[in-house]
């Protein structure tokens, strides 16, 4: 698909094998408009629906900034906050329904506003030690819908309340402390260390990762009892316990060798 081979509104893809990497490149601090928002969007549905591609890594050019949200520029120049940003909502993660495939964020530096949203969104946050987070929008009157339903759900209660209501940064090492990144890393280095944590889950079964997505996004605020009952309804789960996988795993576990995933 071209969308996954390109550069078009200040975004580049490109892929290794079954990686995909997506590059916001707006300079000077890889704002998103609704062009690179609804591109976004475009790449993120054709990479849920790709084949081969088994993960995709998200992140900024420079070394400043991952992304501060929408472009104010071109808010001043006529866009409308409740334009159709695509499907998914704004840059394309805020909501996306099916999306099975882990994601991951390389983030480079400062992410705010709806950059901190895009972060979110993704399955494992990999972020710089000079990275800093922020929702400001509460400083000119706006709501942060997507940061508003999902950092409750990521961090404490009160923390994301008092983050929310006043708009203050939180630095790296804070998000590490809340749990809200998996791993910091010296500046420069985040890429690289999501390639390695990209290429081990290339590498693993590719039928457990949408179980793992959809069982997780299902049981999310679902009591015990209820979440396995709902375990044993969804496709993606059955399709592990049907699958040949499953049985290749014993066998290469039985045989002391390394499997050999099919993805049937």
């Amino acid at each position: 698909m071209s969308e996954l081979q390109s550069t078009a509104d200040g975004v580049r893809t490109s892929h290794d094998g079954t990686i995909l990497e997506v590059t916001l490149d707006r300079p000077k601090a890889n704002a998103i408009d609704l062009a690179a928002s609804l591109r976004l969007n475009a790449i993120f549905k054709a990479f849920g629906t790709h084949p081969e591609l088994r993960v995709a890594i998200v992140t900024g050019a420079g070394e400043r900034f991952f992304s501060p949200g929408w472009d104010l520029k071109a808010a001043a120049a006529g866009e409308e906050s409740d334009a159709d940003w695509g499907v998914a909502g704004f840059a394309g993660l805020n909501y996306p329904r099916n999306l099975d495939k882990p994601i991951i964020a390389a983030v480079n530096g400062i992410a705010c506003g709806g950059g901190f949203e895009l972060m979110l969104g993704t399955d494992i946050i990999v972020v710089e030690e000079h990275a800093r987070f922020a929702l400001p929008e509460i400083n000119v009157g706006v709501l942060a819908d997507a940061a508003t339903i999902k950092l409750r759900r990521r961090i404490p209660y009160h923390v994301a309340v008092e983050f929310l209501m006043t708009g203050r940064w939180m630095d790296a090492a804070e998000a590490k402390h809340w749990g809200l990144v998996n791993h910091i890393v010296p500046k420069g280095e985040s890429l690289t260390k999501a390639r390695a944590i990209a290429r081990q889950l290339a590498d693993g079964p590719p039928l457990l990762y949408p179980a793992i997505k959809q069982l997780l996004r299902h049981t999310e605020m679902v009591a015990e009892h209820a979440a396995f009952e709902l375990h044993d309804s969804l496709n993606a789960v059955q399709k592990v316990v049907r699958s040949e996988d499953l049985k290749e795993g014993a066998r290469a576990f039985s045989e002391k060798r390394k499997p050999l995933w099919k993805g049937k």
